[in-house]
């Protein structure tokens, strides 16, 4: 049976739906197609549970026709949009599985009731649930970490030849990762300067590095200008995988909710998370898919105080030294 698995927004949200392809992977062995955004096309080809990836394209019509080509006997789609729908329609595909969500429903004929902004529960929970209306049967739990040298595609190796150019003068876990910048669906977040104030406090245990994406050079400039204790900064990275390779190398990463978080939670990073005050950006819905322990989740609203700012320093300091 073919499948085609679409998730095709950002890094966060693609990742929220590995699992849905890890577990139909593993427990059916059907061949497993995923749609995703450009963005993650190259992170997507690396997973073994993965077949094959096709990238999606603002052009419906050309996409129709790729999509078409496959044959496929599902899909099963996380996120829906009415451009979505009309493509997978076109596409002729028998059963088109989706939340039951926007006027963009009326193209899936297997329309399941979630009412996400509930958040009963987390995001990759609830693309998981999709798979029942697939099939009943299927145990909707995996294996941590979703990403290792053991599951990739280019296996021999793949994460140690990263080692040289992504991890540079630091030594494996022996650092912590501080990413000051913005993103996703996440309205929490500390300031600049407390990131500074909380890096200083860890690099009298262990060394710390700034890593910034490629939107963050405000930061970044704001970073680099006001830093004064040792500290490496890092915005070279030339791929996800890379990335990726430079954050499972660390003992902690520290951020808000944003997709670099999400790529520590496929490594089973331990993760330092800032959470906006309202239920749909809480870690509630976008906690990380990695195991629960190794999740350090605050809620940081936009008037929040040194009360919030103290419980995450020590937070941190416990963090570090149970290492």
């Amino acid at each position: 049976m073919n499948i085609l698995i679409t998730r095709h927004d950002k890094i966060g949200d693609f990742i929220t739906m590995l699992p849905v392809c890890k577990v139909l992977k593993e427990q059916t062995n059907h061949k497993i197609v995923m749609l995703v955004a450009k963005v993650n096309v190259a992170l997507a080809k690396e997973l073994d549970f993965i077949d094959d990836v096709i990238e999606y394209t603002n052009d419906s019509k050309a996409l129709t026709k790729t999509i078409k080509a496959h044959n496929f006997d599902v899909s099963i789609s996380g996120y829906i949009d009415t451009t979505l729908g009309k493509v997978l329609f076109k596409s002729r595909i028998p059963k088109r599985i989706a939340p039951a969500t926007k006027i963009a429903q009326i193209f899936f004929n297997k329309r399941v009731k979630q009412r996400r902004s509930e958040v009963k529960m987390r995001e990759f929970e609830y693309n998981l649930e999709l798979l029942k209306a697939f099939d009943k049967g299927l145990i909707l739990d995996f294996e941590r970490p979703l990403l290792n040298n053991s599951n990739m595609h280019s296996q021999a190796g793949a994460w140690e030849r990263e080692e040289e150019k992504a991890v540079g003068s630091v030594t494996p876990n022996n650092f912590i990762i501080f990413h000051a910048g913005f993103g996703g669906s996440s309205d929490g977040n500390l300031s600049l300067d407390d990131y500074l104030r909380l890096a200083k406090r860890a690099s009298n245990y262990t060394n710390v590095v700034f890593s910034f994406g490629p939107d963050d050079g405000e930061s970044k400039a704001y970073i680099e200008k006001h830093l004064n204790f040792s500290a490496t900064i890092r915005d070279d990275f030339k791929s996800l995988i890379e990335f990726t390779y430079f954050i499972s190398q660390s003992k902690l990463f520290v951020s808000t909710s944003t997709g670099p978080m999400h790529l520590a939670g496929m490594t089973n990073t331990p993760t330092l998370s800032f959470f906006g005050a309202n239920l749909f950006a809480s870690a509630k819905r976008w906690g990380t898919i990695s195991d629960e322990a190794l999740q350090h989740n605050f809620t940081v609203g936009a008037d929040y105080g040194g009360e919030v700012y103290d419980k995450i320093e020590r937070a941190l300091v416990e963090i570090i030294n149970a290492k």
